[in-house]
């Protein structure tokens, strides 16, 4: 081999490996950075009646763990992974059913997500609903969205901010 081809080698081979890993990256952030879209009927491939089993064995949630102390000691929760974050509540009963999807970022439902405004959101749900009675226990105004309006969604304005901060499906579990 002459004295060339031995210095234009590994030249070659680190450019290519540096193309193979920028087209990688770049796909990653592609994908980390499409938001999940949120329907009435769950976010992503999470939907609400899905069991914890199959979930837990297609990636989409952590382990099962206690869930909140007021809905009683039955009570179960786990984490959403990535690219979605919040958590997952569920049923009592065997086996056990998604009942409620919290959302705190990773997705949008109709372009609304965390960080939108209230305004925002009556853009795109008309028929949303503004409940100010948790403002002054939890700091949050909660915008209602009907079944018929869109479906049944739930988002949580942060009454300082004015932002959303959570959104609930169907509705914002409170737990404190």
């Amino acid at each position: 081999m002459s004295a060339i081809r031995r210095r234009l080698l590994p030249a070659c081979l680190t450019a290519v490996a540096a193309a193979v890993l920028a087209t990688a990256v770049a796909s990653a952030l592609t994908t980390r950075a499409t938001p999940q879209r949120i329907t009435a009927g769950g976010v992503g491939m999470v939907k609400l009646g899905a069991t914890y089993s199959s979930l837990r064995a297609a990636g989409r949630v952590g382990r099962i763990g206690p869930g909140c102390e007021v809905a009683g000691p039955q009570a179960r929760s786990s984490i959403l992974r990535a690219p979605l974050r919040g958590s997952v509540d569920y049923t009592s009963g065997t086996p056990r059913r998604v009942r409620v999807i919290s959302i705190r970022g990773g997705a949008t439902a109709r372009g609304v997500g965390i960080g939108a405004t209230v305004a925002r959101i009556k853009r795109a749900f008309p028929m949303a609903t503004i409940d100010r009675t948790t403002e002054k226990v939890f700091g949050i105004t909660l915008v209602k969205v009907p079944q018929g309006g869109g479906g049944r969604l739930q988002f949580a304005v942060a009454t300082g901010t004015r932002k959303v901060v959570s959104i609930g499906i169907p509705f914002i579990a409170i737990c404190d």
